[in-house]
């Protein structure tokens, strides 16, 4: 296999190798291990990691496929560095957004004030399909909503990083996070003990403190559950992951029921009595007696016993307002009114395509830009301009016209690169970084998080629906 000696960092940003060609800062030890290698056995090193993964049953379902539905998330040795300075400016910033974010979800249900000092239209979030009318008026456990993010994050070609999107509803990935931390350990031992490499295996018993931490206050030791849809979804490898390394429950909608007011769940000996649920449920399942009445996932009554503090829910119902994409355009506003700073961690600049003047930019500029729609996720929805053909830009160009509000453009961002092993080359490929805030007593943000990766030549969608692939990142 090829090294780094002939390795290409293209015209992008790349986080090992820097322009001229030689090792970032804290990458050194990782290229020279590479460049050291007898002839076939990074090659190896990468099948044997694989080979692992499957072992260990790492794999995530694909919708609609139909030629197996588990597959291993495509997996490269190669990992991702980040030096402690660039790490303390995501921490500062990401701890700076989500407390702004919550704020801004308590303020929007009850007192509004952000509304009426017309910081963000308060027509935006009515019209938004994430609001939930039905949280109006209350305060989850402890004044949190969101316990649980993926803020995804990208970094431009002059290496500054920017916010892509918030995920407070359900975000997923962090099991692969953990365990490709164990593949990678076993795949370069030494160089990972040389590089003081800062732990994640702690994410699990910091989840599982911050579900405690909700529980009603007469309850010592609260009875957990992590509430899946079950087999079929997408994520079950780590809605079942994560119970098991918290030591909670694993359930699902027909294994509660509402009586005497608590949240019970079925068990052989009985009813047992559930104080804290860690869903993985859209909010839309959860309750067929509240939201959608044809929900099969849900439990009946959960939303009254909820409202009446009975039980605590992590991520809080109605959380979704805040990870719209259109109110994302607000939220170094938001940022600035509930804290009175300035964004540590910028947005990319956005069009709003209810906006007239900015649609009317982006109907123009189709080529250039990247539109998504509000509320989709997993890369559907969106439109990649300078990747479309002419007749898919028509298409959405009239979806805009239609439905204004519902879409938000961006230019296209060179996201940055990391080598990856691309058959017996490595390769640039583009990366992203969605790490995992956890909101608790504190904030607390998991050194690293996942990093994607778009294992196409050239593309710069990193969703694993959409075919990307996961790298390990490592924070000095």
């Amino acid at each position: 296999m090829e090294t780094f000696k002939t390795y290409d960092p293209g015209d992008y940003y790349d986080e090992l190798i820097d322009a001229k060609g030689n090792p970032r800062p804290g990458s050194q030890l990782l290229v020279d291990k590479i460049e050291s290698l007898p002839p076939g056995d990074l090659a190896m090193r990468q099948k044997a990691a694989e080979a692992l993964l499957l072992k260990m049953g790492i794999t995530f379902n694909v919708y609609g496929r139909d030629e197996g539905t588990e597959k291993i998330m495509p997996f490269d040795i190669i990992p991702r560095i980040v030096s402690g300075s660039d790490w303390q400016q995501i921490e500062s910033g990401l701890k700076q957004r989500i407390f702004a974010l919550n704020e801004f979800i308590q303020d929007v249900y009850n007192q509004k004030k952000i509304l009426k000092d017309k910081v963000v239209p308060e027509d935006l979030i009515l019209t938004s399909r994430t609001y939930r009318k039905e949280c109006a008026g209350f305060t989850p456990p402890r004044g949190i909503w969101c316990h649980v993010t993926g803020t995804d994050l990208v970094r431009d070609r002059d290496g500054r990083f920017f916010v892509l999107e918030d995920n407070l509803r359900c975000p997923s990935g962090v099991s692969y996070v953990l365990e490709n931390r164990q593949v990678l350990k076993r795949t370069f031992p030494q160089v990972f003990e040389a590089s003081r490499v800062r732990p994640v295996d702690d994410y699990p018993s910091n989840l599982l403190k911050v579900l405690e931490y909700l529980a009603p206050d007469h309850v010592q030791t609260p009875t957990i559950g992590v509430l899946t849809p079950g087999i079929y979804n997408s994520a079950y490898f780590e809605h079942s992951f994560l119970s098991q390394q918290m030591g909670v429950e694993l359930v699902e909608g027909q294994d509660l029921v509402v009586s005497d007011g608590f949240v019970h769940m079925l068990t052989t000996k009985g009813l047992k009595r559930v104080d804290v649920l860690y869903r993985r449920i859209d909010d839309d399942f959860i309750d067929p007696a509240v939201f959608r009445a044809d929900s099969m996932l849900g439990v009946k009554g959960l939303i009254g016993v909820y409202k009446a503090g009975r039980i605590a829910m992590a991520n809080a119902p109605g959380t979704g307002i805040a990870d719209d994409k259109v109110i994302y355009a607000y939220v170094p506003k938001i940022i600035k009114y509930y804290t009175g700073e300035e964004a540590i961690l910028p947005n990319v600049p956005t069009y709003i395509c209810r906006d007239e003047k900015d649609r009317s930019y982006v109907l123009a500029h189709l080529d250039e830009l990247v539109v998504k729609a509000a509320n989709e996720s997993g890369g559907y929805g969106m439109l990649v301009g300078p990747h479309a053909t002419e007749a898919e830009r028509a298409a959405f160009a009239e979806k805009i016209t239609a439905e204004p509000r519902n879409y938000m453009a961006q230019p296209t961002i060179s996201l940055s690169r990391v080598p990856t092993i691309v058959g017996d080359r490595i390769e640039g490929r583009h990366v992203d970084l969605r790490p995992y805030v956890l909101f608790g007593e504190e904030i607390y943000v998991q050194p690293g998080g996942l990093t994607r990766v778009a294992l196409t030549r050239g593309s710069l969608v990193v969703n694993s629906s959409q075919g990307g692939g996961s790298k390990d990142t490592w924070v000095l």
